[in-house]
């Protein structure tokens, strides 16, 4: 099974690197899925949650507010 701290952050990193602007919307909402399902998840593990992930969420979820405001000029919904 994948780790759903690599899955999000695959993901992400994608968005960050792709340059084709036709690509680009489609990139970064995959991410913020992929972020959502890992946040729902970490919500439900009887563990709690790593702060340093929880952390990389939220600088994440910036970037990608950031990168829609600047490449795509999208402000948050």
């Amino acid at each position: 099974m994948a780790d759903p701290k690599a899955t999000w952050l695959e993901f992400y990193r994608r968005a960050l690197l792709e340059l084709d602007p036709t690509r680009l919307l489609e990139s970064v909402e995959l991410a913020e899925k992929a972020i959502q399902s890992r946040l729902r998840e970490m919500e439900r593990s009887a563990g709690g949650h790593d702060q340093k992930e929880a952390e990389a969420i939220d600088d994440a979820l910036r970037a990608l507010r950031l990168l829609r405001r600047d490449s795509l000029g999208q402000e948050d919904d």
